[in-house]
This record gives structure tokens, sequence and C-alpha cells, in this order.
């Protein structure tokens, strides 16, 4: 039998436990836009030929695709690669911003609230304007620069925002984060201004991009995907009791505070990894959660397994589209998640708005 979930004002809003064909529709929609990823580019590649590419990759299996060593890199050198940390950034910025919204109790909020893009976009103005990294490279400076400065930006929002005061701690934080981030991006701006020869290649961090020199960017980013999403995944339910408000949730015997703590830091750690790879790539932390939550119930017993898969999945389709639209030159993937999710999020904010 299906739990009925219910939203602050106790109405049933949908079914509260994840059914076995909807993670069967995720993993599929995952297979299939993975596949097209792999598919899709400049090299023309045949389905059959990259099936059996993929299935002779397998242990213990000899297919013999017929491809020359050139179509074999193609596959598993760069378009493989590049289908993964799509798969990785997608999952964890969706992730990220579904957890923020239950800790938030707000559909609008995103993995880069509480300062982490404004951080990381400070971070990577700095190497570049030191000239101590091109951004290419697991340990390229502008990565690890973008990741230092994404940490520092949400740790200072945390401090800041415990010395609201009388204010809600949900407020407080959220303020926090706008005083944050306009201070980042005050200080990357002054910055870029001083060093204008450096504006094209700190606007192309800013606006997002999946380059990949192989296999190196999942392997950085995969350990934090994977910790970071199953922290939050392991604290989905009681998400669903801060829908109540912080007195009821307590009342419950919840730590209203330390759940909070943990679900951020597990949300912003994958955020601020994630971006230090693939630049601020936005509005996937809004799209994939709430998409989601329309089409299978506003419990996070449902909305966040899901988000893992089919945010991952929107970020490979945002890639084809990226090195598809304007063929041979490859278009920033912000530009494609911004043009969808601005007028999606006009959606999400009339919604709300009916909502309440």
């Amino acid at each position: 039998m299906v739990e009925p979930s219910t939203d602050p004002d106790g109405r049933g809003v949908g079914p509260a436990r994840l059914r076995a064909w909807w993670l069967v529709s995720g993993v599929v929609t995952v297979i299939v836009v993975g596949l097209a990823g792999i598919l899709f580019g400049p090299a023309d590649l045949g389905i059959g030929e990259v099936l059996t590419e993929l299935a002779d990759g397998l242990p213990f299996v000899d297919a013999g695709s017929g491809l020359g060593a050139r179509q074999q890199a193609i596959i598993w050198e760069i378009r493989l690669p590049r289908v993964v940390l799509a798969l990785l950034v997608g999952a964890m910025l969706a992730t990220a911003g579904g957890a923020y919204q239950g800790v938030f109790r707000n559909p609008l909020a995103d993995p880069y609230l509480l300062g982490v893009a404004a951080g990381a976009g400070f971070g990577a103005t700095m190497a570049i304007v030191s000239g101590v990294g091109d951004g290419i490279g697991v340990f390229d400076a502008v990565p690890l620069s973008a990741f230092a400065g994404a940490l520092a930006a949400v740790t200072l929002t945390y401090l800041v925002g415990g010395t609201g005061g009388r204010l809600d701690p949900v407020t407080s934080l959220v303020l926090s984060g706008v005083a944050v981030a306009s201070f980042f991006t005050a200080v990357q701006t002054f910055v870029q201004q001083r060093e204008s020869e450096t504006i094209r290649q700190v606007y192309f961090f800013v606006l997002g991009q999946l380059r990949t020199a192989g296999w190196d960017e999942v392997t950085l980013l995969a350990p934090y995907t994977v910790v970071c999403i199953s922290v939050i995944l392991l604290v989905r339910r009681r998400l669903d009791a801060l829908g109540v408000g912080d007195e009821e949730a307590g009342a419950l015997g919840l730590d209203v505070r330390r759940m909070r703590l943990v679900t951020v830091v597990a949300a912003s750690l994958g955020t601020a990894a994630a971006v230090s790879v693939s630049g601020l790539i936005g509005f996937v932390g809004i799209i994939v959660p709430h998409t989601v939550r329309l089409l299978f119930g506003t419990s996070y017993r449902v909305i966040l397994p899901l988000t893992v898969l089919f945010g991952g999945a929107f970020l490979v389709a945002a890639d084809i589209v990226a090195r598809l639209a304007v063929e041979p030159a490859e278009i920033p993937i912000g530009v494609v998640t911004a043009f969808l999710g601005a007028p999606f999020f006009v959606v999400v904010l009339r919604t709300a708005r009916k909502t309440r």
C-alpha cells in the first residue's frame, strides 16, 4: 500500500514511497541519453559500431567492433568521459538543489543559494589573472581555486548566518548567502576590471563547460559525488519532517540544527566539487527537482532518488544540444541550461504563488 505524504497544512499531496517502475524509467532515461551523448558529435559513428565497441569493453567479452584506433579513442577518451562527467555533475547539482529546497522549505532554492557560485567564480578568477592555470586538468590551479573559493563562501555564509539573532534560522542563512555572494561578486568584478585581458577566460568558466582531459576529471569528482549524494539520500526522510516547520519537527524528536547542518554541508561540498570541474552551470538544481516533484509527488523520499537519475540525464541532454546547436562550434552548456531554466523559473514562481 502507498503511504500518503502531506504538506505543511496536512493535506495529501501524493505517494511517499518510491515505486520500482519510477526508478526503472530513470535508469532507462540515463542509458538512452548517455548512449546519445556517445553517438552524436563531429565524428560520425554508427549505433551498431558504438554498441559493439562498448560491449567489447566489458570483461570476458570479445565482440570485435571493427573500429579504428582513432574512432576507439573518440569513444573511450573523449565522448564517454564527457558523458560520465555530465552525469556526475548533473546528478550532484540537481540533488543539491532538491536538498536545499527541503532544508529551506522553498521550491526556488538552488545549489548556489549560499554563495557557492560567487565563491567559485572569485577563486577561479584569482587563479586565472595570476596566470597559474588555464582550467584544464585535475590539478590545475583554476578548479582547485574554484573549489576553495566555493567552500570559503559557504563557510562564511554559515558563520554570518549564525549571528542572525532573533531571525528565523532559514531566513538568516538565506540573507547571509545573498550578502556573501554579493561581496564575492563585487571583488571578482573589481579584479576583472583591473585585468581585462583575462575576461574571456573568466567568462568561459562562468558560463559553464564540460571539457575533459580523459578520465581525470571523472576520477576527481566521482568520490565527492558518491559520498555527498549518499549522505543526502540517507537523510531524505527527515527532510519531509522539516516541511512542517522547525518547532514541529523538533517536537517530533528531530534535531533540526544538526539535520540542517549535515544536509547543507553535504550539498555544498558536492556542489563545490562539481563547479570546480564544470564551471557555473545554472538552473539544473531548480528544473530537475521541481519537474520530479510535479510528476511523482512532493515527498523527498521520492524526489531525491529520482532527481539523481534525471539530473544526470538532463545535463547529458543539455550537453548534446551545446555540442550540436552551432556545429562545428560549441556553445557553453550554461547558456543552454539558462535558456531552458529562465522560463521554467517563471513557471515555478507562478506555481508557488498559486500553492500559497
